[in-house]
């Protein structure tokens, strides 16, 4: 449940046009609901503004698929299924139609033969005009890039992407130099020794939020250099979050533009 669907209850039973003891049986799902051994947060969009997500691993089909499905009754937001295996995402989407999943490869969401871990979205936000950039240094940091640009798809947000401008090849990151300075959010992805963070947090006002990946030979210590050198960024005010964590890069960034939209009046 979300505030406005919390304010439209209240107005319903003071209308009486929903009686006191269904309003007490909808109330009774807050702050949680227990389903498939989870403990469902259906209060968390009144707190933060932002539902929580289903974290794949660790979990059953079956209980993908009942959670997902618990959470889509208990609100109005967009439900999320990140780091989803191919038989999570089948469970899932035959409990619940109408999702989308979005995998890391050329074929686009959906493709059915593809292995690759999946984010599943349902129930899409209102489309933003907020301008976002996903920027990452090299193809192999693409599964985590996918992962951040399906999390704000959810959340209306049409973010750019733009690939493979690691600082190895100057001149591709200085091609996108315009697009970067103009964005109101960038989210840079980059294995190896992270170099881009820095560079991008140099052309543009826009805040940036930073994600190490696991790509990268033996020094690279599976994304610890890439994380280390984007907290030692000479690049003043970088955020950055865990390795390979598309996810937390992107919901960051909705916590940002939301704070932005606020201070001027409304939502987009």
């Amino acid at each position: 449940m979300d505030a406005q669907q919390l304010a439209d209850l209240l107005a319903e039973v003071r209308d009486g046009t929903v009686p006191a003891d269904e309003a007490l049986a909808r109330l009774r799902r807050l702050p949680y609901a227990e389903v498939a051994g989870a403990r469902i947060d259906h209060h968390r969009s009144l707190r933060t503004g932002h539902p929580e997500a289903v974290y794949g691993p660790g979990k059953s089909p079956t209980q993908c698929a009942r959670i997902v499905a618990e959470m889509l009754s208990g609100g109005s937001g967009p439900v999320l299924m990140t780091r989803a295996q191919p038989d999570q995402v089948t469970a899932a989407l035959a409990a619940c139609p109408g999702g989308t999943a979005h995998r890391p490869d050329d074929r686009g969401p959906d493709s059915a033969d593809s292995t690759a871990l999946a984010t599943v979205v349902w129930r899409v936000g209102n489309a933003r005009t907020e301008r976002v950039v996903v920027a990452s240094a090299g193809t192999a940091d693409g599964p985590v890039a996918c992962e951040a640009l399906a999390v704000l798809s959810a959340f209306g947000i049409s973010a750019a992407s733009v690939c493979d401008i690691g600082l190895a090849g100057l001149h591709r990151f200085l091609e996108e130099i315009d697009t970067l300075a103009a964005a109101d959010a960038v989210i840079v992805v980059a294995g190896m020794e992270g170099a881009l963070a820095t560079a991008v947090a140099g052309v543009t006002p826009a805040p940036v939020i930073a994600v190490p990946t696991s790509a990268g030979y033996g020094a690279a210590l599976e994304g610890v250099t890439a994380l280390l050198a984007m907290h030692a960024s000479c690049a003043a005010g970088i955020t950055v979050v865990g390795i390979d964590n598309g996810f937390g890069a992107a919901m960051a960034a909705m916590r940002i533009l939301e704070l932005a939209a606020r201070s001027h009046g409304g939502s987009e």
